[in-house]
């Protein structure tokens, strides 16, 4: 399992790696571009369930920890997916790979 680590308190999210990867390109993606944006996702019910929104933006620390040593082959489809839902008010939702499978292009 990887790790988010956000804000001066640290504060850590664990994500499997491959999601990790694809969540922390998006990231990049939007703050190359000076977009500041929510960060949202479900938390699962074997770790205590609810939902977890952050506010992404340049100023604020943030690392990515991952637990394996190589970087996936990144999903184009899950990228765009994640980088679409950024524009909505709510902000970017992370969705599993296989929803951004079936989602109209």
């Amino acid at each position: 399992m990887g790790k988010l680590i956000y804000g001066h308190s640290a504060q850590e999210y664990e994500f499997d790696d491959r999601t990790l990867s694809h969540v922390k390109i998006a990231i990049v993606t939007k703050l190359r571009r000076h977009e500041s944006f929510l960060l949202n996702w479900q938390v699962p019910s074997e770790h205590g369930g609810g939902r977890v929104s952050l506010w992404i933006s340049r100023e604020i620390p943030m690392a990515f920890l991952f637990s394996g040593s190589r970087p996936p082959k990144l999903n184009e489809r899950w990228m765009d997916a994640l980088l679409q839902s950024s524009q909505r008010t709510g902000g970017m939702v992370i969705i599993p790979e296989a929803e951004a499978e079936t989602r109209p292009s």
